[in-house]
């Protein structure tokens, strides 16, 4: 698998981005996965040294919002301000360093960069206004053809789609079928893990259509307005997908942050919406000659009990509800180390206190108490603590999305450190010689603290707990200190 490089160019910084999400659907563990993935890369390269830059951001302007406020009877400002916050509570409890949180409702961040590429579009001479008869699947925000169902249903929500006849304007994206395809299989554009690059590569194979850009305003009415033609709105994915730019602050007179951070290192995203990002993404930044991000992470789902996660299994698991009972650092451990960023993973409340018991209470929660335990009792002052104590695999891991070989690394540190400690008996060592007994000890220390260092992109409340606790040569006042009830 390819390592994601920190430069291009001159460019010496890296940019991370999550999907922006639909505000109005209720939080779950898939939100709290790949906002955690997005920080767990984030952190490890501002560990790395490397300038970072990581967005995420809501996608305001579809057909959904304006049903759900039609239903509610609520102005659309109040709504997307009341659901968006939740997201970012979320974030919040995670410990989520995102620098921006981008909205596509955005009139000053957002719109001028959305206008900026539907123009670029427009010179490439590759938008064309045709009518329209075919298939939408609302929960997508999504025109599909016969060939793209599974059964006559949409492939995402298994829903049938509705069938919609209007007058759009659409994006020329069979055009750039050959070029998108070359760059993928040339590695320009890299899509992690091969699974998926085959994927999108055989939809490639098949050919690209060309797809729907704009949607009546009576449709969308707080939707971008098409330049020169006001009874258009953009339609989503011209809007949604600019974002990664518009964050940056493209079509805008503040471009800094677009000249320091694009084209982006990663986008990290869900396999269901691969094509958008894979196809659709890619035709438009050639189109508008802008560069291609440099590489896609397409993480699978998060299903309990081998099944996808429903109310009507009854195997929903609210992150809230997790992050209340046993801390967010136990959330962040078991997305790191349980679940594969790069297929679908498994999460039941039986596992997940399993997980908890065994790596962190009885893990890396009894090994810092034993080491911290003896160094309170027998040492004077904390050891000298050395600069560069990152071992190169740990990085090595991170730099290649290897977020969960990463994590075992860490474990694997941690049970080693334990079995010297029950090998060499340092607590029976220090009572026949002193000295001896002292050296063992502060290497453990030492240790435990390289441990530390490496647990600050995945745990880093308990990266700098356990830090502040080896420098000021304390054992934790509770064992137990992961636990955060």
């Amino acid at each position: 698998m390819e390592e994601f490089p920190i430069s291009n160019g001159m460019k010496k910084s890296f940019y991370i981005t999550s999907p922006i999400f639909y505000p109005n659907a209720r939080l779950h563990m898939g939100h709290a996965y790949v906002v955690t993935l997005c920080d767990i890369l984030a952190r490890a390269k501002k560990l790395q040294g490397v300038e970072t830059y990581f967005s995420v951001g809501s996608d305001d302007n579809t057909g959904k919002i304006v049903k759900i406020i039609t239903e509610k009877n609520q102005k659309v400002e109040d709504y997307l301000s009341e659901v968006s916050q939740n997201f970012k509570d979320l974030y919040s409890k995670l410990d989520i360093s995102y620098d921006q949180f981008i909205h596509t409702s955005d009139k000053e961040k957002h719109w001028p960069g959305a206008i900026a590429m539907w123009n670029k579009l427009v010179e490439a001479g590759d938008i064309y206004k045709s009518k329209y008869s075919g298939l939408y699947c609302v929960g997508c925000e999504t025109f599909y053809t016969e060939k793209d169902l599974v059964d006559g249903k949409c492939p995402v929500h298994l829903t049938v789609p509705e069938t919609v006849d209007e007058e759009n304007y659409f994006f020329r994206l069979s055009k750039y079928t050959k070029e998108i395809k070359q760059k993928i299989e040339s590695g320009e554009l890299s899509i992690v893990p091969n699974t998926r690059k085959n994927e999108i590569l055989a939809l490639l194979d098949r050919g690209l259509d060309d797809v729907s850009f704009s949607r009546p305003i009576k449709n969308v009415p707080h939707g971008i307005p098409v330049p020169g033609d006001p009874t258009q709105v953009i339609y989503v994915w011209c809007d949604a997908l600019v974002n990664y730019i518009s964050a940056l602050g493209y079509g805008t007179k503040d471009d800094q942050l677009y000249t320091k951070f694009w084209p982006a290192d990663v986008h990290v995203i869900g396999k269901d919406i691969l094509r958008f990002h894979a196809a659709i993404w890619p035709g438009m930044l050639l189109s508008a000659d802008l560069p291609l991000p440099k590489s896609i992470l397409v993480h699978g789902m998060i299903n309990s009990g081998g099944h996808k996660m429903s109310k009507s299994l009854g195997n929903v698991i609210d992150p809230n509800e997790l992050i209340a009972e046993y801390g967010k650092e136990a959330v962040r451990y078991y997305l790191a180390r349980e679940v594969s960023p790069f297929e679908d993973g498994d999460l039941t409340a039986e596992k997940f206190k399993e997980a908890y018991n065994a790596g962190l209470a009885n893990g890396l929660g009894n090994l810092a108490s034993r080491i911290l335990t003896l160094s309170e009792k027998y040492l004077e002052k904390a050891p000298e603590i050395p600069e560069h104590s990152i071992p190169q695999e740990f990085k090595d891991l991170m730099n290649k999305f290897e977020i969960q070989k990463a994590t075992d690394f860490v474990w694997k540190e941690i049970g080693e450190l334990d079995k010297f400690i029950q090998d060499s008996e340092p607590f029976k060592l220090v009572k026949v010689d002193e000295e001896k007994g002292k050296e063992v000890i502060a290497s453990m220390v030492l240790r435990l603290y390289t441990i530390a260092r490496m647990l600050n992109p995945i745990m880093p409340e308990t990266n700098v707990t356990l830090k502040n606790l080896i420098k000021q040569n304390k054992k934790p006042a509770n064992p137990l200190f992961l636990r955060k009830n």
